[in-house]
This record gives C-alpha cells, structure tokens and sequence, in this order.
C-alpha cells in the first residue's frame, strides 16, 4: 500500500514537473531547442511556437523580423501569458542580470529593401491577450502599416504593436521609427463589446509617424472598453495630423486613457493635438486623465499641447 502511494506521489510530482513554466532561450546564431543558454532557438519565432501558458522567453541581443520570405503580414503573434523579455548577453541566470542598454534587442520590420515600402505592416500582434503577458527590454522598430484596408486593419494601423482586444504588460521598450496611417507605433482598439486596456510604462517613443492620426498611440473605444495606463513615458520627435503623442477616440463604446508623469518633447501635429489629441463621436465616452506630465517645444497649427473635439454626427474618418 505505501509502495503504491509513494509511486502515485513520484509519478504526480513529475507530470508537475513537465507541466511547470519553463524558460525559453533565444540567441542569434544558435540552432537549439531553446533550452538553454548554449542550446537556444536562434528565432524567436520557433519560441513563441513552443511557448506555453506561464513560459518566459529570454532573448539575447540582436536584431529579430519576424519573417525571411517578404511575407508583410507576418508579425511576432503573442502567447497569452507568455512573458518575452529582452536585454540579455547570453548567459545570464537571472532577468535582474541584464544590461537593456548594452545590450540592445531590437525586434524589426525591416524584412525587405532598405526602404519602408516592403516592411512588416506590423511587428507584433495581440489577440485577447491578459495583463499577465508582459513585454519587456525591446527596441520596436521600421513598421510599416501603409496598405490600403479602409476599416480598422492591422495593415493600416500600428506598425510596430497591434493590440485587438488585448491588455498586455508593455515596459521598458523603445518604440522607433515606426510608420502608420493609424498609430505610428501602437494601435490599441476595443472593439464589438471587447476590451484593450494595457499598461504602457517606462517606455520611449521616438521618430515614429502616422499619416493621419496618433503619431505614437492611437486608443480606440469603438464598440468596446479602451482604456490604457501610460506611465513615465518619453515622447519625442514624433508627427501626426492629430494627437503627434497619443489619439484617443470613441465613437459608440469607451475610452478612457490614464497618462502618468510622461514627458511630450518636440512633437508636431500637423492640425491639433501636439501631445494629445481626445475625439468623441456619437455617444462614445473618451477622457484622458493627465498627471505630472511634461510638455515642452511641441507645435500644432491650432491650439495646444492637448486638445478636445466634440462630434455629434456620424463620423468615420481617422480625424
């Protein structure tokens, strides 16, 4: 009888075992299983394939794209509670180990020529993701969402970060160069009853562009919940037509934006908004709560550092 138990008890703390949250290993150059160090995957593709609920990806310095064969709508698609950190040499032991600096991981759209014409539409994409999937340590960069869909599109909107219904963890990242009609960087939309709500902190938005609207971040409540926390993040040097910062919108549903000691430096919109730019069509609710923050040589045509519209009628444009 104990020799029966004590082999349910070994046989019970090894399927535990297997079941247990791994860490995953990533390095350019490598051709492993991801298990280690020394055996990494060499895509970070093939990791987050591998990935399972409760994982963490560490990834070591280099340069990432998503796909090798010019296909632009492949992105970096997340795993729900999926961790991806970056920042790392290659062999530490521990995420307090790494040097985000020194070590510079830099995941990118630049999957064709050296022009943006042929980039990714977007690097990465969420879909319903939870707060529990954190990203952390990357350099974002060379989005380029300029297809032609009309509606809310991945190809249009966010080029370096679409969030569809989804509330991820995004810190310590730097978000650059990148090109939308929608959201230069980051597209958070809520749609059909849907939440996007992710918490955006300690981050850097540099040099990143939308043709229309949210030069950095655009926040969509459109049928649904959009509310992100944006916390002691640095915009500079980013162009919209409105909101050259942050777009926040909502048309039927909510969105409601927390911007925390964030600094807004040398932003330009092209019309209104040089930081933040807040629209309500309809009966959509949009507010932006505004904390400490820093607003320093941003330029629009007409009026300030924030500014606010009011339409009653229908409305479907990016503006």
């Amino acid at each position: 009888m104990r020799k029966g138990l004590l082999l349910w008890i070994m046989v019970t703390i090894s399927l535990l075992q297997l079941d247990a949250a791994r860490t995953i290993y990533v390095k350019n150059g490598s051709n492993g299983n991801g298990q280690s160090w020394e055996s990494a995957f060499g895509d970070l593709q093939k990791a987050l394939k591998a990935a399972k609920k409760g994982d963490q990806i560490w990834v070591a310095a280099g340069i990432y794209v998503p796909t090798y064969d010019g296909d632009r709508n492949v992105a970096f698609n997340l795993v729900n509670e999926v961790s991806l950190y970056g920042g790392f040499a290659g062999f530490e032991s521990s995420i307090h180990e790494r040097d985000l600096t020194l070590n510079q991981t830099v995941l990118s759209g630049e999957i064709g020529s050296a022009t943006k014409d042929d980039n990714s539409f977007t690097v990465v994409f969420a879909e319903k993701i939870s707060p529990l999937t954190i990203i952390d340590g990357f350099i974002i960069s060379d989005g380029s969402a300029n297809g032609t869909e009309a509606n809310v599109h991945r190809t249009t909107c966010g080029a370096a970060w679409f969030n569809s219904n989804s509330s991820p963890t995004i810190s310590n990242c730097i978000f650059k160069q990148n090109v939308a009609r929608l959201g230069g960087a980051i597209y958070n939309y809520a749609g059909k009853g849907g939440n996007s709500s992710p918490k955006i902190k300690a981050c850097t938005f540099v040099e990143n562009q939308a043709d229309l609207d949210g030069g950095c971040i655009y926040n969509n409540g459109d049928e649904g919940t959009c509310s992100p926390r944006i916390e002691e993040c640095h915009f500079k040097d980013n162009i919209a037509t409105y909101g050259a910062g942050i777009m926040n919108r909502a048309k039927f549903g909510k969105t409601l934006v927390t911007v925390l000691g964030c600094k807004f430096i040398n932003n330009k919109s092209l019309v209104k908004g040089s930081a933040i730019y807040n629209h309500r069509d309809n009966s959509g609710i949009c507010q932006a709560n505004t904390q400490d923050c820093i607003f320093e040589d941003n330029l629009a045509s007409i009026g300030s550092d924030i500014n606010n519209t009011l339409n009653n009628g229908l409305s479907t444009g990016g503006n």
